[in-house]
């Protein structure tokens, strides 16, 4: 065999080697921590996040949660109540030390009670605000350097209760509100860092978020109920959150997210959060001395769809 040939088949025997070296590494497997990962939605992202293949920190408080979860494929279960620094302390550092990072975080822990300024207990109030309201903005502030480290994002897991409002739903509604005002804020803080936020507001969807208010509130449901609120465990009647888990997983990883995500199960809770904000802008607008008129509304209207999405596909 002459030099020439030699060397032509050193080079084809050689070749998978060269290939090999020259292929780019595999991306590093991103991490995300999602808060109330035990039921619901927190389950249904936990699961959706794990099965596409990143890994997931599932926070839950009891023991039989953090078992169920534990036993996911990409999954590791931390106890974490967000009502409790020492916890939200310790999970962030176990992360820290982990070497994975942190791409993202869910707040999506959260309660739910009914009552009006006079019937709800103060306690409760307290209760759902330091869950709701206190709880992302401590998560967030705890794990805020690992997500700039990663230029990743934070999710808030928001509700359409954020957007209209109910009066039996007085306390959940200030905390849905309150959290798309500090979503809008974490987009102006992290903008410079390359991280960003957004908010999912869902409808109704299936959960045990009434089960577990009905627990709490024990034997004064039966006073609530003869005042006229409707109370109830079972939300079997709405639909599995599973066109949520999709909003978040889209809010996590599209190119170019979307500040917020309407999620809703039909049409007539679509129409109700629209609407709901239609006649607030009304209100603000009526009456005062720089009132727009009909046309140059319509006018902003039109110039802000211009750079709107196009419709999604119907559910």
């Amino acid at each position: 065999m002459n030099r020439s040939n030699r060397v032509a088949l050193l080079m084809l025997l050689a070749w998978p080697i060269l290939a090999g070296a020259q292929s780019p590494a595999p991306p590093a497997q991103r991490a995300i921590l999602v808060t109330g990962a035990s039921t619901g939605i927190g389950r249904k992202v936990t699961e959706r996040l794990a099965a596409d293949g990143y890994f997931v920190f599932a926070g839950a408080r009891k023991p039989e949660d953090l078992k169920a979860l534990g036993a996911l494929k990409n999954v590791q279960a931390v106890r974490l109540d967000v009502t409790k620094q020492d916890e939200i302390d310790a999970v962030a550092g176990l992360i820290s030390k982990s070497g994975r990072g942190l791409y993202g975080l869910v707040n999506n822990a959260g309660i739910a009670t009914v009552g009006t300024v006079a019937d709800m207990k103060p306690e409760e109030f307290d209760l759902l605000m330091a869950v709701n309201l206190y709880g992302p903005y401590r998560m967030t502030r705890a794990v805020e350097p690992l997500i700039i480290a990663a230029k990743g994002r934070v999710i808030n897991i928001g509700s359409i209760g954020g957007i209209g409002f109910s009066s039996n739903l007085m306390a959940y509604g200030m905390s849905k509100h309150a959290l798309e005002a500090f979503s809008e804020s974490l987009i102006v803080q992290l903008k410079e860092s390359g991280a960003t936020a957004s908010i999912i507001e869902p409808g109704n969807y299936n959960s045990e978020i009434g089960k577990n208010a009905l627990q709490r509130i024990g034997p004064d449901a039966q006073a609530l109920r003869d005042k006229g609120y409707r109370l109830t465990a079972d939300r079997s009647q709405y639909k599995d959150p599973d066109e949520v888990a999709d909003a978040v997983e889209k809010a996590l990883f599209e190119p170019s997210p979307k500040h917020r995500y309407m999620v809703t199960p039909n049409q007539e809770e679509a129409e109700w959060a629209v609407s709901s904000l239609i006649g607030q802008l009304v209100q603000l607008n009526e009456g005062q001395p720089y009132t727009y008129s009909r046309d140059q509304l319509v006018k902003m209207l039109d110039d802000a769809l211009a750079h709107a999405r196009p419709r999604t596909n119907q559910h």
